[in-house]
């Protein structure tokens, strides 16, 4: 869901382009991400970041990680960025990119990242939009090529189609499924849900007493 243009935005992202990097910046710190964060760790990257609650959650609750949240729509990104900017603990670990998720390899160089989230991405339903779906085999092509051997892929949803039609993509990809690594209602599950971080989209989903799917994988 687009959100509605904030006048704000472009020049706030250019007064924090520090925090928020553009597309163009970001294809030149291929294999050099390493450089824009205070601490050498391990990054994990979360496409489609939206509004920023899971990354920005996510780098509160471990500091010992890096985080990038990659999102293409400008108010989003800003709306997201300038809540982690005015947050009342610092995160040094937390940077954001404005651009294109398609491209993955464009931004990382082999095992640069370490971990992918993809968290209630479009489900884009009808048949001739399969190839948009971030579940699809060219973008998995893409994850397999920036991480490691044995990098996670982590994706949540409350689309039950899209859920399923992952699962058989991921399965046909060659991805290894992790032990307990499905789960088909996260919040049912109390052991699963210690260390959940939510988005905007499954706190709201949840609420209304959706449940909401999870997948953690690895390519190999």
């Amino acid at each position: 869901m687009r959100l509605r243009n904030k006048k704000w935005a472009t020049n706030w992202l250019d007064e924090h382009s520090e925090l928020v990097i553009n597309q163009e910046r970001a294809t030149g710190l291929q294999g050099n991400w390493g450089t824009i964060f205070d601490q050498a760790q391990p990054i994990h990257v979360e496409i489609g970041t939206g509004k920023g609650q899971f990354i920005i959650g996510m780098a509160k609750k471990y500091p010992e990680i890096n985080f990038i949240g990659m999102e293409i729509q400008e108010s989003a990104v800003a709306v997201a960025a300038r809540k982690a900017d005015e947050d009342e603990l610092p995160l040094p670990n937390l940077k954001f990119i404005f651009g294109d998720g398609a491209g993955v390899e464009t931004y990382f160089s082999k095992g640069e990242i370490a971990k992918i989230y993809l968290n209630f991405s479009d489900p884009w339903p009808k048949t001739r939009h399969e190839s948009r779906r971030l579940t699809y085999k060219s973008f998995l092509q893409g994850y397999q090529s920036v991480l490691p051997q044995g990098g996670e892929l982590e994706f949540k949803t409350d689309n039950r189609g899209l859920f399923e039609y992952s699962l058989y993509s991921f399965a046909q990809f060659g991805i290894k499924f992790q032990a307990d690594g499905i789960s088909l209602n996260l919040h049912d599950d109390a052991d699963k849900m210690v260390d959940n971080v939510e988005t905007e989209y499954e706190q709201k989903f949840s609420e209304l007493g959706f449940p909401i799917y999870k997948f953690v994988g690895s390519f190999e």
